[in-house]
């Protein structure tokens, strides 16, 4: 996958602790994330339709421990 035109993004609410991700939302049909620490590290990509649903159940709770 081709990340050179990526624009990475960090959430305005991540920590100074470090423990960040970056996600690319400008990639055609496609949402890429890295870890900040190691930006040069592996990059997870999930198709628009995926991330939507993975925010989607952020949003509701689904992931939250019981």
């Amino acid at each position: 996958m081709d990340l050179t035109h990526a624009e990475w993004k960090k959430s305005n609410r991540s920590g100074g602790n470090g423990n960040c991700v970056e996600v690319a939302l400008n990639l055609p049909d496609v949402v890429a994330v890295r870890d900040t620490k190691d930006r040069d590290g592996a990059v997870l990509a999930f198709r628009s339709k995926e991330w939507q649903a993975f925010i989607a159940g952020v949003k509701s709770n689904e992931f939250d421990p019981e």
